[in-house]
């Protein structure tokens, strides 16, 4: 009986440890299957990449920089590429001030960047804004590491020197173009000498102004009197404006009336000239009459308030004659009334 049983329990024992070797081989291939599925997911999703937009993406192989890929879906190998995004749109810094919330630097920091020399040895505070994007991504990621900090000292360099070029007047109030674009120019020329990779989008001065509160209220006194400098100026030639038009339509006037007067005394000469010939055609005639009727009328016009005397040049007073005391009515009257009285006395 002992030795029935030993045997049965041998045989359910190897039968009990078939089943089990059937069931590990079982979980092992479901096993592999699963791990064979998740490495495949894992290489299938990193293998897979894609680009944004406003973005461009280098790839490298075991390190090595490639080719450069657009937006869009890509593949790469996973594990041995790799690819690193670029952001290409236009980026920006300031130079002298900081953006609000930005508290990465001191004041004092802030103040030597915007701090800046005259040609005419003065101070004075310029804040600028740069704009730049990647334009080699290869060379903004591989041939410096710090491209950015580059271009920002190149900037400040390129400011400080074109400002110390120029009077503080000219960097306050009129020559700011003109030094935007000649610091444009020299940061484009510093830039392809470093060739890190980044161009120069455009460099704007945002304010100047002096660094002292007495400084900046003299400026203000200079800019004031160069506006009621421009305000005369201006008021001045409106002034001329209005006058040159009246003194001209004056002038013309003058002009006109000088004619006249010319045309009036050439034609009045012209007449002289005529009645003198004919004056000379008549004395030819009868000179005598014709001095004495000249010499009348000269004298009428030469005297024609003179009291006329009438003497004999006896010395004798009652033989002169005052002709101006004379009625000449009463002697008319005088005279129409005589006749008169003579026919009354001979009808008499």
């Amino acid at each position: 009986m002992p030795e029935n049983f030993r045997e049965f329990k041998q045989g359910n024992s190897a039968e009990n440890q078939n089943q089990k070797n059937t069931g590990n081989k079982s979980y092992g291939k479901v096993s592999a299957i699963v791990v064979g599925i998740f490495v495949v997911g894992i290489l299938l999703l990193g293998s897979v990449y894609s680009i944004g937009e406003q973005e461009q993406g280098v790839v490298t192989t075991f390190g090595n920089a490639g080719s450069v890929v657009t937006s869009g879906l890509h593949f790469k190998i996973p594990f041995v590429q790799k690819v690193t995004k670029v952001n290409t749109t236009i980026l920006g810094f300031p130079i002298g001030y900081r953006m609000s919330g930005d508290e990465s630097a001191t004041q004092e920091q802030i103040d030597d960047e915007s701090l800046m020399i005259t040609s005419d040895f003065n101070f004075v505070n310029v804040d600028f804004y740069v704009e730049y994007k990647v334009s080699d991504p290869v060379k903004y990621l591989y041939h410096s590491q710090q491209p950015k900090e580059i271009l920002k000292n190149i900037s400040q360099s390129c400011i400080r020197n074109i400002i110390s070029n120029y009077a503080v007047d000219d960097v306050i109030t009129t020559g700011k173009s003109k030094i935007q674009a000649e610091i444009k120019d020299m940061i484009i020329e510093k830039l392809e000498e470093q060739d890190v990779g980044l161009m120069l989008v455009n460099i704007s001065m945002q304010d100047a102004e002096p660094p002292t509160e007495q400084v900046i209220e003299a400026f203000k006194a200079v800019e004031t009197a160069k506006q009621g400098k421009e305000t005369a100026i201006n008021n001045a030639n409106k002034y001329r404006n209005e006058k040159i038009p009246e003194a001209s339509a004056k002038a013309d006037q003058i002009m006109q009336d000088a004619e006249a007067s010319k045309q009036e005394r050439v034609n009045e000469g012209i007449a002289q000239a005529a009645r003198f010939n004919e004056m000379y055609t008549e004395y030819e005639k009868n000179p005598v009459i014709t001095k004495q009727r000249m010499f009348f009328e000269a004298m009428e016009q030469v005297l024609p308030g003179v009291k006329l005397i009438i003497d004999d040049g006896s010395g004798d007073l009652n033989k002169t004659l005052y002709l101006d005391e004379l009625q000449l009515e009463d002697i008319t009257n005088n005279r129409d009334e005589t006749p008169v009285e003579d026919t009354n006395n001979t009808q008499d």
